[in-house]
């Protein structure tokens, strides 16, 4: 809302002012009042525009066997991915992943991942040492 300052009797006096109502043309105003009614509309009772549902399929089953569960190939690590890992590395990329579908946990924490080594039967038997510099 705007101020209007004027002086009467020699003191300085705010009101506010106004706001100019300019003409609306006929087409804004329609486009107005059709928005407006939309808003107030419930689109949720509407009829339904889907179809009737399809019956169940009543044939005959085409397959023999039941499906069996075939285990997805997993990348563990897919930037080494061409690489030859040790059978340590492997038995603990296993274990994790074991770890990972029994826990239901995508993203262990550290104390989880300690708990897999630990489960695996390593303990600390020497100084650490080393390995990266």
């Amino acid at each position: 809302m705007r101020m209007a300052v004027q002086e009467r009797a020699g003191r300085v006096v705010m009101f506010p002012q106004r706001e100019r109502q300019l003409p609306m043309t006929e087409s804004v105003s329609t486009a107005v009042a059709e928005k407006a009614n939309r808003r107030l509309q419930n689109r949720r009772i509407r009829p339904e525009r889907r179809g009737p549902a399809e019956a169940p399929f009543q044939g005959d089953e085409r397959r023999a066997a039941p499906r069996r569960k075939v285990e997805r190939r997993r990348q563990i690590d897919p930037t080494t991915c061409e690489r030859d890992y040790q059978p340590d590395e492997v038995e603990f990329m296993k274990a994790m992943d074991d770890y990972k579908r029994r826990s239901g946990r995508q993203f262990p924490t550290w104390s989880e991942v300690l708990e897999v080594i630990r489960d695996l039967g390593y303990r600390k038997v020497a100084e650490p040492m080393r390995t990266y510099d």
